[in-house]
């Protein structure tokens, strides 16, 4: 379930985008009054704000936050105003043209979003970026990692709950046999990875721990320069578990020295509308400690603020 908490009735995105263009003048712009106004709309609101901004103003709102703010707050305003599929789209080349974690961010897409919605994504690069971005994979990934990628943005899984208990059977063995003979490349694997729906794998996931004692996450073993097997290890997780994955993703931005901004900022802007709740319920299970006092202690500023609004928190 979604944290954004929505005034009822909400304001028309005319008078939202006046007091956004109010809150922009001066000297320094208003952040409270933008975070209060862009942290509490929904996609739709936002789309529609966007849109009467620009009738307005003659001017993009988007390049307007750009101007107004700064470093990590910034980076995360911008990734929230964008509709979800041209987010998406912003984040698989950003990861693309960085390189060292374009398999991760590619694969959340990939698996976290349902069959219309990557395919929205597809369509939502090819219009911003004037390419495929099968292209692009193409080009910026080599050997298995290329395969397994292309594979998995290019699908259109079937989104029905039916499930086929006999080839569940076979494919759980399938995926035994590719893990006892270090073939996990094999093309087999990645077909049967990358088609099914998401039910049926995760039916074929339950066999592999009913006949082989383990969930096969904890067989998936690999060296430290192998790629390939920590890739189909986040996208196994992805898909079996999106809330316990991307509270994992959370921890990790958060734990030890140093905070991981650009990695707590993808978690939490994309799954903010789509199941945010059920992972703080995650999080505080693993942690003992509420994601919201988390994420306080290991960020600053309106960059703080802006993300606790999006937790649901109250009191800022």
């Amino acid at each position: 379930m979604s944290t954004i908490t929505v005034p009822h009735p909400p304001p028309s995105a005319t008078d939202d985008s006046e007091k956004l263009r109010e809150a922009f003048e001066g000297w320094g712009s208003d952040k409270k009054t933008i975070i209060s106004i862009l942290g509490h709309r929904n996609a739709s609101q936002r789309k529609l704000i966007r849109e009467a901004y620009a009738e307005i103003y003659k001017e993009d709102l988007c390049k307007r936050l750009e101007y107004e703010l700064i470093r990590h707050f910034e980076r995360a305003m911008l990734l929230w105003a964008l509709d979800p599929a041209e987010r998406d789209a912003v984040l698989a080349n950003g990861a693309l043209r960085k390189g060292e974690t374009c398999d991760r961010v590619v694969l959340e897409i990939a698996c976290a979003r349902s069959a219309e919605e990557l395919l929205m994504v597809r369509r939502a690069y090819h219009e911003r970026f004037k390419r495929s971005l099968e292209e692009d994979i193409a080009s910026h990934t080599t050997g298995d990692i290329r395969k397994l990628l292309v594979a998995m943005v290019s699908s259109y899984r079937y989104e029905g709950p039916e499930v086929n208990a006999s080839l569940a059977s076979k494919e759980a063995q399938a995926l035994n046999d590719a893990i006892q003979s270090n073939c996990f490349n094999d093309e087999e694997v990645i077909r049967i990875l990358s088609s099914r729906s998401k039910h049926q794998l995760n039916a074929t996931l339950n066999k592999y721990k009913d006949y082989f004692g383990t969930h096969i996450i904890k067989n998936l073993k690999s060296s430290p320069e192998d790629k390939f097997i920590p890739a189909i290890r986040i996208m196994i997780r992805c898909i079996y578990s999106p809330q316990k994955y991307f509270e994992k993703v959370i921890r990790h931005a958060i734990v030890g020295l140093g905070t991981d901004e650009e990695m707590l900022t993808r978690a939490i802007i994309t799954r903010a509308e789509v199941d945010l709740r059920e992972i703080k319920e995650a999080y505080q299970k693993r942690n003992s400690k509420s994601l919201e006092k988390a994420v306080a202690d290991d960020t600053s500023g309106d960059y703080k603020d802006f993300l606790l609004t999006l937790l649901g928190a109250e009191n800022l």
